[in-house]
Protein backbone atom coordinates (compact mmCIF):
# COMPACT_ATOMS: atom_id res chain seq x y z
CA UNK A 1 0.00 0.00 0.00
CA UNK A 2 1.15 3.24 -0.94
CA UNK A 3 0.32 6.36 2.05
CA UNK A 4 -1.74 9.11 0.72
CA UNK A 5 -1.37 12.54 2.38
CA UNK A 6 -3.61 15.48 3.01
CA UNK A 7 -1.50 18.67 3.55
CA UNK A 8 -1.16 18.61 7.51
CA UNK A 9 -0.36 14.43 7.42
CA UNK A 10 2.55 15.64 5.02
CA UNK A 11 3.52 18.84 7.44
CA UNK A 12 3.32 16.90 10.15
CA UNK A 13 5.46 14.75 8.91
CA UNK A 14 8.39 17.40 7.27
CA UNK A 15 8.13 18.64 10.99
CA UNK A 16 8.90 15.20 12.68
CA UNK A 17 11.87 14.74 10.10
CA UNK A 18 12.98 18.13 11.13
CA UNK A 19 13.04 17.92 14.87
CA UNK A 20 13.44 14.23 15.57
CA UNK A 21 16.06 14.16 13.08
CA UNK A 22 17.77 17.40 13.66
CA UNK A 23 17.72 17.95 9.71
CA UNK A 24 17.51 21.23 8.50
CA UNK A 25 14.09 22.34 6.79
CA UNK A 26 16.42 24.24 3.83
CA UNK A 27 18.27 20.75 3.29
CA UNK A 28 14.84 18.82 2.85
CA UNK A 29 13.91 22.11 -0.03
CA UNK A 30 17.24 21.22 -1.12
CA UNK A 31 17.01 17.34 -1.75
CA UNK A 32 13.11 18.33 -3.09
CA UNK A 33 14.24 21.10 -5.60
CA UNK A 34 16.47 18.75 -6.96
CA UNK A 35 14.54 16.03 -7.20
CA UNK A 36 12.67 17.93 -9.05
CA UNK A 37 15.43 18.75 -11.41
CA UNK A 38 16.23 15.39 -11.87
CA UNK A 39 12.58 14.22 -12.80
CA UNK A 40 11.90 17.20 -15.89
CA UNK A 41 15.27 15.56 -17.18
CA UNK A 42 13.79 12.28 -17.26
CA UNK A 43 11.35 13.42 -18.77
CA UNK A 44 11.83 16.44 -21.12
CA UNK A 45 15.22 15.07 -21.70
CA UNK A 46 18.64 17.35 -21.96
CA UNK A 47 17.53 20.43 -20.23
CA UNK A 48 21.10 22.42 -21.92
CA UNK A 49 20.06 25.12 -23.98
CA UNK A 50 16.35 25.09 -22.93
CA UNK A 51 14.68 28.24 -21.73
CA UNK A 52 12.67 27.32 -18.73
CA UNK A 53 10.21 29.62 -16.40
CA UNK A 54 10.31 29.07 -12.82
CA UNK A 55 7.01 31.28 -11.19
CA UNK A 56 7.21 31.14 -7.31
CA UNK A 57 4.93 32.08 -4.94
CA UNK A 58 5.52 33.32 -1.46
CA UNK A 59 5.47 30.49 0.23
CA UNK A 60 7.67 26.95 0.64
CA UNK A 61 6.65 26.28 -2.76
CA UNK A 62 8.38 29.29 -3.93
CA UNK A 63 11.61 28.58 -2.03
CA UNK A 64 11.32 24.75 -3.98
CA UNK A 65 11.18 27.10 -7.11
CA UNK A 66 14.09 28.87 -6.29
CA UNK A 67 15.84 25.50 -5.74
CA UNK A 68 15.01 24.36 -9.46
CA UNK A 69 15.85 27.62 -10.96
CA UNK A 70 19.24 27.18 -9.07
CA UNK A 71 20.07 23.29 -10.53
CA UNK A 72 18.65 23.71 -13.81
CA UNK A 73 21.24 27.19 -14.27
CA UNK A 74 24.02 24.46 -13.57
CA UNK A 75 22.63 22.53 -15.86
CA UNK A 76 23.12 24.39 -19.10
CA UNK A 77 19.54 25.45 -19.38
CA UNK A 78 19.03 29.11 -19.79
CA UNK A 79 16.47 30.33 -16.73
CA UNK A 80 14.18 33.34 -16.04
CA UNK A 81 12.36 33.64 -12.34
CA UNK A 82 9.39 35.07 -11.62
CA UNK A 83 8.38 35.93 -8.51
CA UNK A 84 4.63 37.10 -7.38
CA UNK A 85 5.88 39.35 -4.33
CA UNK A 86 9.01 41.15 -3.34
CA UNK A 87 11.94 39.31 -1.73
CA UNK A 88 11.21 41.45 1.74
CA UNK A 89 7.98 39.59 1.98
CA UNK A 90 9.44 36.08 1.92
CA UNK A 91 10.87 34.18 4.85
CA UNK A 92 12.05 31.34 6.67
CA UNK A 93 13.99 28.89 3.86
CA UNK A 94 12.16 30.62 0.95
CA UNK A 95 13.77 33.26 1.75
CA UNK A 96 17.25 31.55 2.03
CA UNK A 97 16.99 29.97 -1.39
CA UNK A 98 15.27 33.26 -3.15
CA UNK A 99 18.40 35.37 -1.42
CA UNK A 100 21.15 32.50 -3.32
CA UNK A 101 19.48 32.71 -6.61
CA UNK A 102 19.26 36.52 -6.29
CA UNK A 103 22.93 36.79 -5.29
CA UNK A 104 23.93 34.35 -7.89
CA UNK A 105 21.79 35.61 -10.79
CA UNK A 106 20.31 39.05 -9.79
CA UNK A 107 19.57 39.83 -14.01
CA UNK A 108 17.54 36.27 -14.04
CA UNK A 109 15.21 37.42 -11.18
CA UNK A 110 11.85 39.27 -12.24
CA UNK A 111 9.81 40.97 -9.45
CA UNK A 112 5.78 40.83 -9.92
CA UNK A 113 3.75 42.93 -7.79
CA UNK A 114 0.98 44.94 -10.47
CA UNK A 115 1.99 44.84 -14.22
CA UNK A 116 1.57 40.83 -15.47
CA UNK A 117 3.34 41.94 -18.95
CA UNK A 118 6.69 40.86 -17.67
CA UNK A 119 5.18 37.52 -17.02
CA UNK A 120 3.25 37.21 -20.15
CA UNK A 121 6.61 38.03 -22.14
CA UNK A 122 8.46 35.65 -19.95
CA UNK A 123 6.00 32.94 -21.07
CA UNK A 124 6.04 33.56 -24.53
CA UNK A 125 9.62 33.40 -24.35
CA UNK A 126 9.87 30.21 -22.41
CA UNK A 127 9.95 26.19 -23.48
CA UNK A 128 8.97 24.67 -20.37
CA UNK A 129 7.13 26.74 -17.12
CA UNK A 130 7.97 25.56 -13.37
CA UNK A 131 5.37 26.24 -11.19
CA UNK A 132 6.10 26.93 -7.99
CA UNK A 133 2.95 29.59 -6.82
CA UNK A 134 0.92 28.30 -3.87
CA UNK A 135 1.67 24.47 -3.01
CA UNK A 136 -0.35 22.14 -0.64
CA UNK A 137 -1.37 24.38 1.64
CA UNK A 138 -4.13 26.39 -0.31
CA UNK A 139 -7.75 26.25 1.64
CA UNK A 140 -9.24 28.38 -0.65
CA UNK A 141 -9.61 30.06 -4.29
CA UNK A 142 -6.45 31.17 -5.72
CA UNK A 143 -6.42 35.03 -5.89
CA UNK A 144 -4.86 38.24 -7.03
CA UNK A 145 -2.10 37.65 -9.15
CA UNK A 146 -1.91 34.04 -8.16
CA UNK A 147 -5.26 33.61 -10.00
CA UNK A 148 -3.69 35.79 -13.45
CA UNK A 149 -0.75 34.13 -12.83
CA UNK A 150 -2.00 30.88 -13.10
CA UNK A 151 -4.59 31.50 -16.31
CA UNK A 152 -1.75 33.38 -18.27
CA UNK A 153 0.66 29.62 -17.52
CA UNK A 154 -2.55 27.41 -18.57
CA UNK A 155 -3.19 29.77 -21.75
CA UNK A 156 0.36 29.84 -22.74
CA UNK A 157 0.39 26.14 -24.20
CA UNK A 158 3.83 25.86 -22.71
CA UNK A 159 4.58 22.14 -21.12
CA UNK A 160 4.06 22.94 -17.37
CA UNK A 161 6.09 21.54 -14.43
CA UNK A 162 4.36 21.65 -11.05
CA UNK A 163 6.12 21.33 -7.96
CA UNK A 164 4.16 19.10 -5.83
CA UNK A 165 0.87 20.40 -6.52
CA UNK A 166 -0.44 22.06 -9.65
CA UNK A 167 -1.73 25.70 -7.98
CA UNK A 168 -4.78 26.27 -7.17
CA UNK A 169 -6.16 22.80 -6.27
CA UNK A 170 -7.03 21.88 -2.88
CA UNK A 171 -4.40 19.24 -1.42
CA UNK A 172 -7.05 17.35 0.51
CA UNK A 173 -9.73 16.67 -1.92
CA UNK A 174 -10.27 16.26 -5.48
CA UNK A 175 -12.06 19.90 -5.61
CA UNK A 176 -11.35 22.46 -7.84
CA UNK A 177 -12.08 25.57 -5.74
CA UNK A 178 -11.16 27.95 -8.19
CA UNK A 179 -8.19 28.86 -11.27
CA UNK A 180 -5.69 26.05 -11.21
CA UNK A 181 -2.75 25.28 -13.28
CA UNK A 182 -3.14 22.36 -15.62
CA UNK A 183 0.47 20.75 -15.30
CA UNK A 184 1.76 18.08 -17.58
CA UNK A 185 4.42 16.85 -14.83
CA UNK A 186 3.46 17.17 -10.99
CA UNK A 187 6.92 16.05 -8.77
CA UNK A 188 5.84 16.16 -5.14
CA UNK A 189 7.63 15.26 -1.93
CA UNK A 190 7.98 12.51 0.40
CA UNK A 191 4.25 10.70 -0.28
CA UNK A 192 1.58 11.78 -2.79
CA UNK A 193 -1.23 13.79 -1.89
CA UNK A 194 -5.16 13.00 -1.84
CA UNK A 195 -5.76 15.46 -5.24
CA UNK A 196 -3.36 13.36 -6.73
CA UNK A 197 -5.40 10.83 -7.30
CA UNK A 198 -8.85 12.18 -6.92
CA UNK A 199 -10.71 12.82 -9.84
CA UNK A 200 -12.02 15.73 -10.87
CA UNK A 201 -8.19 17.27 -9.30
CA UNK A 202 -6.48 14.43 -10.89
CA UNK A 203 -6.80 15.64 -14.56
CA UNK A 204 -4.80 18.57 -14.07
CA UNK A 205 -1.80 16.51 -12.25
CA UNK A 206 -0.39 14.80 -15.69
CA UNK A 207 2.63 12.30 -14.85
CA UNK A 208 2.77 12.07 -11.25
CA UNK A 209 6.42 11.80 -9.63
CA UNK A 210 7.40 11.48 -6.36
CA UNK A 211 11.09 12.51 -4.96
CA UNK A 212 12.43 10.60 -1.63
CA UNK A 213 13.07 13.96 0.52
CA UNK A 214 14.24 11.66 3.80
CA UNK A 215 10.98 11.29 6.06
CA UNK A 216 12.01 7.68 7.70
CA UNK A 217 9.69 4.93 7.13
CA UNK A 218 8.74 4.36 10.97
CA UNK A 219 7.60 7.67 10.97
CA UNK A 220 5.22 7.11 7.66
CA UNK A 221 4.07 4.03 9.73
CA UNK A 222 3.84 5.84 12.85
CA UNK A 223 1.56 8.76 11.61
CA UNK A 224 -1.50 7.10 11.40
CA UNK A 225 -2.67 8.10 7.14
CA UNK A 226 -5.88 7.29 6.49
CA UNK A 227 -5.44 7.15 2.11
CA UNK A 228 -3.75 4.52 0.68
CA UNK A 229 -3.24 3.41 -3.06
CA UNK A 230 -3.63 -0.31 -2.93
CA UNK A 231 -0.80 -1.85 -5.42
CA UNK A 232 -1.02 -5.23 -7.04
CA UNK A 233 1.40 -7.51 -4.42
CA UNK A 234 -1.64 -6.11 -1.95
CA UNK A 235 -4.55 -7.94 -4.20
CA UNK A 236 -2.61 -10.94 -4.79
CA UNK A 237 -1.92 -11.80 -1.38
CA UNK A 238 -5.31 -12.50 -0.39
CA UNK A 239 -5.45 -15.44 -2.58
CA UNK A 240 -2.94 -18.29 -0.91
CA UNK A 241 -1.86 -21.61 -2.78
CA UNK A 242 -5.04 -24.04 -2.64
CA UNK A 243 -4.40 -26.87 -1.28
CA UNK A 244 -4.60 -30.28 -2.75
CA UNK A 245 -7.70 -31.80 -0.55
CA UNK A 246 -9.44 -28.27 -1.95
CA UNK A 247 -13.30 -28.48 -2.64
CA UNK A 248 -15.67 -26.58 -3.88
CA UNK A 249 -17.62 -25.91 -0.31
CA UNK A 250 -14.17 -24.12 1.08
CA UNK A 251 -14.80 -21.63 -0.93
CA UNK A 252 -17.93 -19.91 -0.23
CA UNK A 253 -21.29 -20.24 -2.09
CA UNK A 254 -22.38 -16.56 -3.81
CA UNK A 255 -26.24 -15.66 -3.88
CA UNK A 256 -27.21 -13.55 -6.49
CA UNK A 257 -30.59 -12.21 -6.27
CA UNK A 258 -31.03 -9.99 -9.97
CA UNK A 259 -32.77 -9.92 -13.00
CA UNK A 260 -35.73 -8.21 -14.58
CA UNK A 261 -36.93 -7.86 -18.02
CA UNK A 262 -34.64 -7.12 -20.34
CA UNK A 263 -32.04 -7.18 -18.41
CA UNK A 264 -31.17 -10.81 -17.74
CA UNK A 265 -27.46 -10.00 -18.87
CA UNK A 266 -26.78 -8.53 -15.80
CA UNK A 267 -26.71 -11.34 -13.25
CA UNK A 268 -25.17 -13.67 -15.99
CA UNK A 269 -22.01 -11.50 -15.96
CA UNK A 270 -22.44 -11.20 -12.14
CA UNK A 271 -22.41 -15.22 -11.43
CA UNK A 272 -19.31 -15.70 -14.46
CA UNK A 273 -17.25 -13.02 -12.56
CA UNK A 274 -17.79 -14.58 -9.19
CA UNK A 275 -16.97 -18.20 -10.40
CA UNK A 276 -13.74 -16.50 -12.03
CA UNK A 277 -12.16 -14.81 -8.68
CA UNK A 278 -12.44 -18.86 -7.41
CA UNK A 279 -15.88 -18.61 -5.56
CA UNK A 280 -16.99 -22.43 -5.19
CA UNK A 281 -20.59 -22.50 -5.90
CA UNK A 282 -22.97 -19.49 -7.46
CA UNK A 283 -26.47 -20.03 -7.09
CA UNK A 284 -28.46 -16.74 -9.19
CA UNK A 285 -31.65 -15.78 -7.78
CA UNK A 286 -34.17 -14.64 -10.49
CA UNK A 287 -37.54 -13.89 -11.44
CA UNK A 288 -39.60 -17.15 -12.11
CA UNK A 289 -40.79 -16.22 -15.09
CA UNK A 290 -37.07 -15.38 -16.78
CA UNK A 291 -35.67 -18.77 -15.27
CA UNK A 292 -35.37 -20.09 -18.89
CA UNK A 293 -32.56 -17.57 -20.24
CA UNK A 294 -30.52 -17.91 -16.89
CA UNK A 295 -30.44 -21.62 -17.55
CA UNK A 296 -29.91 -21.74 -20.75
CA UNK A 297 -26.79 -19.17 -20.71
CA UNK A 298 -25.34 -20.26 -17.28
CA UNK A 299 -23.04 -23.68 -17.27
CA UNK A 300 -21.37 -23.26 -14.28
CA UNK A 301 -23.82 -21.31 -11.85
CA UNK A 302 -27.10 -22.86 -10.40
CA UNK A 303 -30.50 -20.69 -10.86
CA UNK A 304 -32.86 -20.09 -7.69
CA UNK A 305 -36.65 -19.31 -9.63
CA UNK A 306 -38.07 -16.76 -7.35
CA UNK A 307 -41.96 -15.35 -7.08
CA UNK A 308 -42.26 -12.56 -9.58
CA UNK A 309 -44.84 -10.20 -11.53
CA UNK A 310 -44.15 -10.28 -14.93
CA UNK A 311 -40.84 -10.76 -14.69
CA UNK A 312 -39.89 -8.34 -11.64
CA UNK A 313 -39.00 -9.64 -8.01
CA UNK A 314 -42.15 -9.16 -5.78
CA UNK A 315 -41.23 -9.60 -2.13
CA UNK A 316 -42.65 -12.58 -1.86
CA UNK A 317 -39.04 -13.62 -2.80
CA UNK A 318 -37.68 -13.27 0.53
CA UNK A 319 -39.55 -16.19 2.01
CA UNK A 320 -38.08 -18.37 -0.49
CA UNK A 321 -34.52 -17.12 -0.41
CA UNK A 322 -34.97 -17.29 3.17
CA UNK A 323 -35.31 -21.22 2.81
CA UNK A 324 -32.55 -21.51 0.82
CA UNK A 325 -30.01 -20.32 2.69
CA UNK A 326 -28.20 -22.84 4.10
CA UNK A 327 -24.72 -23.03 2.97
CA UNK A 328 -24.82 -19.51 1.20
CA UNK A 329 -21.73 -17.56 2.46
CA UNK A 330 -22.68 -14.17 1.24
CA UNK A 331 -25.22 -11.79 -0.57
CA UNK A 332 -24.46 -10.00 -4.15
CA UNK A 333 -27.81 -7.64 -4.87
CA UNK A 334 -29.43 -5.36 -7.60
CA UNK A 335 -27.56 -6.55 -11.02
CA UNK A 336 -30.69 -5.74 -13.60
CA UNK A 337 -33.26 -5.75 -10.67
CA UNK A 338 -35.29 -2.57 -12.58
CA UNK A 339 -36.77 -0.47 -9.71
CA UNK A 340 -40.66 -1.84 -9.37
CA UNK A 341 -41.70 -0.63 -6.12
CA UNK A 342 -42.22 -4.18 -4.95
CA UNK A 343 -39.08 -5.43 -5.88
CA UNK A 344 -37.43 -2.24 -3.55
CA UNK A 345 -39.51 -3.66 -1.16
CA UNK A 346 -37.67 -6.82 -1.18
CA UNK A 347 -34.53 -5.04 -1.64
CA UNK A 348 -34.99 -3.81 1.94
CA UNK A 349 -36.01 -6.48 3.13
CA UNK A 350 -32.92 -8.67 2.67
CA UNK A 351 -31.04 -6.52 4.52
CA UNK A 352 -32.18 -8.13 7.27
CA UNK A 353 -30.56 -11.19 5.84
CA UNK A 354 -27.35 -11.96 8.05
CA UNK A 355 -24.94 -12.79 5.39
CA UNK A 356 -22.49 -10.03 4.04
CA UNK A 357 -23.98 -8.52 1.06
CA UNK A 358 -22.84 -6.27 -1.69
CA UNK A 359 -25.44 -4.16 -3.02
CA UNK A 360 -24.98 -2.41 -6.47
CA UNK A 361 -27.19 -0.53 -9.03
CA UNK A 362 -31.21 -0.98 -8.53
CA UNK A 363 -30.70 -2.62 -5.14
CA UNK A 364 -28.73 0.56 -4.00
CA UNK A 365 -31.40 3.01 -5.48
CA UNK A 366 -34.14 1.09 -3.51
CA UNK A 367 -32.71 2.18 -0.32
CA UNK A 368 -33.29 5.54 -1.49
CA UNK A 369 -35.42 7.46 1.67
CA UNK A 370 -34.15 4.24 3.73
CA UNK A 371 -30.93 4.44 4.75
CA UNK A 372 -31.42 3.95 8.72
CA UNK A 373 -32.15 0.61 7.50
CA UNK A 374 -27.86 0.21 7.22
CA UNK A 375 -27.34 1.30 10.33
CA UNK A 376 -29.55 -1.89 12.08
CA UNK A 377 -27.29 -4.11 9.97
CA UNK A 378 -25.13 -6.57 11.84
CA UNK A 379 -23.26 -8.00 8.99
CA UNK A 380 -21.15 -6.41 6.94
CA UNK A 381 -22.51 -4.23 3.70
CA UNK A 382 -20.48 -3.26 0.78
CA UNK A 383 -22.83 -0.83 -0.96
CA UNK A 384 -21.42 0.46 -4.92
CA UNK A 385 -22.84 3.08 -5.99
CA UNK A 386 -21.74 5.49 -9.19
CA UNK A 387 -22.05 9.23 -9.02
CA UNK A 388 -25.79 9.29 -10.22
CA UNK A 389 -26.62 6.77 -7.57
CA UNK A 390 -24.72 8.37 -4.75
CA UNK A 391 -26.71 11.25 -5.59
CA UNK A 392 -30.10 10.20 -5.24
CA UNK A 393 -29.45 8.33 -1.98
CA UNK A 394 -27.65 11.75 -0.40
CA UNK A 395 -30.62 13.80 -2.23
CA UNK A 396 -28.30 15.94 -4.01
CA UNK A 397 -26.55 16.35 -7.81
CA UNK A 398 -24.16 14.12 -9.02
CA UNK A 399 -21.70 17.66 -9.51
CA UNK A 400 -21.98 18.14 -5.73
CA UNK A 401 -20.62 14.25 -5.19
CA UNK A 402 -18.07 14.31 -8.36
CA UNK A 403 -16.42 17.93 -6.49
CA UNK A 404 -16.32 15.91 -3.45
CA UNK A 405 -15.83 12.04 -4.34
CA UNK A 406 -13.37 11.34 -1.11
CA UNK A 407 -15.38 13.37 1.83
CA UNK A 408 -18.35 12.27 0.45
CA UNK A 409 -17.53 8.43 0.37
CA UNK A 410 -16.09 8.57 3.43
CA UNK A 411 -18.93 10.35 5.77
CA UNK A 412 -21.53 8.23 4.21
CA UNK A 413 -19.16 4.96 5.02
CA UNK A 414 -18.96 6.49 8.41
CA UNK A 415 -22.10 7.55 9.45
CA UNK A 416 -23.87 4.09 8.38
CA UNK A 417 -21.73 1.58 9.22
CA UNK A 418 -20.73 -0.01 5.70
CA UNK A 419 -18.11 -0.01 3.32
CA UNK A 420 -18.67 2.74 0.09
CA UNK A 421 -17.35 2.04 -3.02
CA UNK A 422 -18.10 5.70 -4.87
CA UNK A 423 -17.51 4.42 -8.66
CA UNK A 424 -15.89 6.32 -11.27
CA UNK A 425 -12.05 6.96 -12.45
CA UNK A 426 -10.27 6.93 -9.48
CA UNK A 427 -12.90 4.73 -7.19
CA UNK A 428 -12.85 5.46 -3.84
CA UNK A 429 -13.81 2.88 -1.29
CA UNK A 430 -14.52 4.56 2.17
CA UNK A 431 -14.42 2.23 5.71
CA UNK A 432 -16.28 3.11 8.50
CA UNK A 433 -13.63 3.82 10.55
CA UNK A 434 -12.32 6.67 7.82
CA UNK A 435 -9.80 4.83 6.07
CA UNK A 436 -9.91 5.27 2.66
CA UNK A 437 -8.88 3.31 -0.56
CA UNK A 438 -8.35 5.29 -3.82
CA UNK A 439 -7.91 2.91 -7.32
CA UNK A 440 -5.56 3.52 -10.15
CA UNK A 441 -6.33 0.91 -11.91
CA UNK A 442 -8.70 0.71 -15.02
CA UNK A 443 -9.48 3.04 -18.42
CA UNK A 444 -12.31 4.91 -20.02
CA UNK A 445 -12.63 2.09 -22.03
CA UNK A 446 -14.54 0.21 -18.75
CA UNK A 447 -17.45 3.05 -18.89
CA UNK A 448 -19.79 0.93 -20.89
CA UNK A 449 -22.88 -1.54 -20.18
CA UNK A 450 -22.23 -4.33 -17.54
CA UNK A 451 -19.33 -3.26 -16.39
CA UNK A 452 -20.58 -2.51 -12.27
CA UNK A 453 -21.94 -6.26 -12.47
CA UNK A 454 -19.08 -7.33 -13.05
CA UNK A 455 -17.43 -5.67 -9.95
CA UNK A 456 -20.32 -6.89 -7.94
CA UNK A 457 -19.44 -9.86 -8.77
CA UNK A 458 -16.06 -9.72 -8.04
CA UNK A 459 -17.07 -8.21 -4.98
CA UNK A 460 -19.39 -10.65 -3.89
CA UNK A 461 -17.55 -13.87 -4.94
CA UNK A 462 -14.41 -12.39 -2.26
CA UNK A 463 -17.16 -12.20 0.33
CA UNK A 464 -18.64 -14.86 -0.25
CA UNK A 465 -15.09 -17.12 0.10
CA UNK A 466 -14.66 -15.59 3.58
CA UNK A 467 -12.33 -12.39 2.55
CA UNK A 468 -13.79 -9.24 5.09
CA UNK A 469 -15.31 -6.94 3.15
CA UNK A 470 -13.05 -3.93 3.39
CA UNK A 471 -10.49 -6.06 1.88
CA UNK A 472 -13.10 -7.30 -0.36
CA UNK A 473 -14.08 -3.91 -1.78
CA UNK A 474 -10.55 -2.39 -2.24
CA UNK A 475 -9.20 -5.38 -3.98
CA UNK A 476 -12.00 -6.58 -6.04
CA UNK A 477 -11.92 -2.54 -7.43
CA UNK A 478 -8.44 -2.72 -7.63
CA UNK A 479 -8.97 -6.85 -9.78
CA UNK A 480 -11.90 -5.56 -11.58
CA UNK A 481 -9.79 -2.15 -12.93
CA UNK A 482 -6.68 -4.15 -14.14
CA UNK A 483 -8.98 -6.71 -16.31
CA UNK A 484 -10.15 -3.85 -18.16
CA UNK A 485 -6.17 -2.59 -18.47
CA UNK A 486 -5.13 -6.32 -19.85
CA UNK A 487 -8.48 -6.61 -21.70
CA UNK A 488 -8.04 -3.19 -23.25
CA UNK A 489 -4.52 -4.13 -24.46
CA UNK A 490 -6.36 -6.80 -26.56
CA UNK A 491 -9.25 -4.87 -27.23
CA UNK A 492 -8.54 -1.85 -27.37
CA UNK A 493 -10.48 0.99 -25.23
CA UNK A 494 -13.61 1.75 -27.72
CA UNK A 495 -14.11 -1.99 -28.25
CA UNK A 496 -14.04 -2.81 -24.92
CA UNK A 497 -16.84 -4.84 -22.99
CA UNK A 498 -17.73 -6.10 -19.82
CA UNK A 499 -17.21 -9.93 -20.94
CA UNK A 500 -13.53 -8.87 -22.03
CA UNK A 501 -12.90 -7.53 -18.24
CA UNK A 502 -14.15 -11.45 -16.77
CA UNK A 503 -12.12 -13.22 -19.76
CA UNK A 504 -9.27 -11.11 -18.58
CA UNK A 505 -9.44 -11.99 -14.72
CA UNK A 506 -8.29 -15.96 -15.76
CA UNK A 507 -4.46 -14.98 -17.19
CA UNK A 508 -4.54 -12.23 -13.84
CA UNK A 509 -5.62 -14.81 -11.21
CA UNK A 510 -2.97 -17.60 -13.08
CA UNK A 511 0.11 -14.97 -12.62
CA UNK A 512 -0.72 -14.42 -8.82
CA UNK A 513 -0.96 -17.90 -8.34
CA UNK A 514 2.65 -18.55 -10.10
CA UNK A 515 3.85 -15.18 -8.22
CA UNK A 516 2.27 -16.27 -4.55
CA UNK A 517 3.83 -20.08 -4.86
CA UNK A 518 7.57 -18.59 -6.32
CA UNK A 519 7.25 -16.26 -3.00
CA UNK A 520 6.47 -19.14 -0.57
CA UNK A 521 8.84 -21.72 -2.27
CA UNK A 522 11.83 -18.72 -2.35
CA UNK A 523 10.95 -18.18 1.32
Amino acid sequence: MIPVTTAQEIRALDEATIKGLGLPGVVLMEHAGFGVLLHMEDYFGDLRGKRILVVCGKGNNGGDGFVVARWAMSRGARVEVVLLTTLEQLKGDALVNASVFHRLYPERLHWLTEDTKTLEGLLGWSEIVVDGILGTGLSSSARGLAAQAIDLINSSGRPVVAIDIPSGLSTDTGWIPGPAVDADLTVTFGLPKVAHYTFPAADLVGDVRVVDIGIPPQFVEEAGILAHLPEEMDVSLLFPPRPLNAHKGRYGHLLGVAGSPGKTGAGIMTARAALRVGTGLVTLGVPGSLNPIFEATLLEAMTLPLPDDEGYLVEAALEVIENNLQGKTALAVGPGLGTNPSTGALVRALLGVGLPVVIDADGVNALVGALDLLKAREAPTVLTPHPGEMARLLETSPAHVQDRRLETAREFAQEYGVVLVLKGAGTVTALPDGKAYINTTGNPGMASGGSGDVLTGIIGGFLAQGIEAEDAAWAGVYLHGLAGDKASQDKGEVSLLAGDMIDAMSSIMKDWEEQISSFLIGG
